[in-house]
C-alpha cells in the first residue's frame, strides 16, 4: 500500500473517532482509532520535551494511563528509549530476560499492571521531537510490516495534530472510556515551577524530584503536583518533603486522641448521680464504718433474729426494777 494510500486511510479513520464525538480531532481520537485498527488493547501518547517536565495527554484506559505515568515517573521504559533515540521501540514481550534487565523497575511494574507487550512510537518531523505514541496489548504480540506501518502512519497523524495550532490537543470532553489527560499539563509545570523556587534548582532538576517523590510514595505524578500547587506538599533542600498544615482546619479544635497519635488521652466524665438513688455509706460521711471495709471501725455485735425486740427496747413501765420477773 502507497504511504498516500496509507496517510489517507488512517486520516479517515481518526476523522470518524472525532465525529463520534462531536469535536474537532484531537491526539485522544489517533489513539482510539489506532486501538480500534491495530491488534493492541489500548494506547496512550505523551508530550515529551528534553528541556521541560513530560506529561501525559491521553489514554484510553486505566492500563494505558498506567503506563504513561509509570515511564514518566521511572523515567525509563520504551516510552523514555523511543524519545531518546528518535526510533521506534518494539517490545513483543516484556517477560523476555533481556527487556527485564534493561527496565528492571517498569518491566515489573508494567507487567503487573496487566501490559505484556509494549510499541513505543516517537511523534517527529524532522529535528522536532514533540513526544512519544504507546500502544499495549496484554499478550504477546508481533506486529507484521503493515501493522507496523499503520502504527508509524498514526504517529505521523499524532505529530501533525500537536503541530496544528488550529486543533485543540487536549481532545476535547471525555467520551466513554476514553480519559483526555491533558488537563494535568499545566499542573505539572506550575508544580515544577513552584519547586525552582523551594530547592533553588532548575526545571529539569525540579521536575526530576517531583517525580522521584511519586515514585517513593507509590502515588500518581499528576497527584503529587497537585499538592505542590495546592501547598499541601513543600519541598525543602535539605529535608524530605512534608505535608503543610490544613490551612481550613480550626487551630482551636482539641485533637482528637483516636485519630491522632499525638493527642493525650483524657477520661471520660461521670455518669449523672440518680437522685432517687438511697445514699451509699461508703460515700456518706455520717454513715457508720462497715467493718468488713474499714480496719479502723470498731467490731459489733449483730442482733440475735429470736429476740423480740419490743422487750428490749419498751420495758413494763408498772415493773418495780429491784424485783425478778417471777416477783412481778
Amino acid at each position: 500500500m502507497g504511504s498516500d494510500s496509507r496517510s489517507e486511510r488512517i486520516q479517515v479513520l481518526v476523522a470518524e473517532q472525532a465525529a463520534r464525538r462531536g469535536v474537532r480531532v484531537g491526539v485522544v481520537d489517533v489513539c482510539t482509532a489506532a486501538v480500534a485498527a491495530l491488534p493492541v488493547g489500548g494506547a496512550g501518547l505523551s508530550a515529551m520535551s528534553p528541556a521541560a517536565p513530560s506529561h501525559p495527554l491521553c489514554s484510553t484506559d486505566d492500563i494505558s494511563e498506567q503506563l504513561e505515568e509509570l515511564q514518566l515517573t521511572l523515567g525509563e521504559g520504551p516510552c523514555v528509549d523511543a524519545f531518546r533515540h528518535g526510533s521506534a521501540v518494539l517490545t513483543p514481550d516484556l517477560l523476555t530476560r533481556e527487556l527485564q534487565d534493561r527496565w528492571v523497575v517498569f518491566a515489573d511494574a508494567a507487567l503487573e499492571a496487566g501490559a505484556r507487550a509494549v510499541f513505543a512510537l516517537p511523534l517527529q518531523m524532522g529535528a522536532i521531537n514533540l513526544g512519544v505514541l504507546d500502544l499495549y496489548a496484554q499478550v504477546p504480540v508481533r506486529l507484521d510490516a503493515e501493522e507496523l506501518a499503520d502504527a508509524l502512519a498514526f504517529a505521523d497523524l499524532a505529530t501533525l495534530v500537536l503541530l496544528d495550532a488550529r486543533i485543540d490537543e487536549a481532545g476535547g470532553p471525555r467520551d466513554g472510556p476514553v480519559e483526555d489527560l491533558g488537563a494535568y499539563r499545566a499542573e505539572i509545570d506550575q508544580a515544577s515551577g513552584v519547586l525552582t523556587v523551594q530547592l533553588g534548582v532548575g526545571i529539569e532538576e525540579a521536575f526530576v524530584r517531583l517525580r522521584g517523590h511519586a515514585f517513593a510514595q507509590g502515588r500518581r505524578l499528576a497527584e503529587v503536583a497537585a499538592d505542590v500547587v495546592a501547598r499541601r506538599l513543600r519541598f525543602s533542600p535539605d529535608a524530605e518533603p512534608h505535608a503543610e498544615p490544613d490551612p481550613d482546619a480550626d487551630p482551636d479544635a482539641e485533637p482528637d486522641p483516636d485519630t491522632d497519635p499525638d493527642a493525650e488521652p483524657h477520661a471520660e466524665p461521670d455518669a449523672e448521680p440518680d437522685p432517687d438513688a438511697d445514699p451509699d455509706t461508703d460515700t456518706d460521711p455520717d454513715a457508720d464504718p462497715d467493718t468488713d471495709t474499714d480496719p479502723d471501725a470498731e467490731p459489733h455485735a449483730e442482733p440475735d433474729p429470736d429476740t423480740d425486740p419490743d422487750t428490749d427496747a419498751d420495758p413494763d413501765p408498772d415493773a418495780d426494777p429491784d424485783r425478778t420477773d417471777e416477783e412481778n
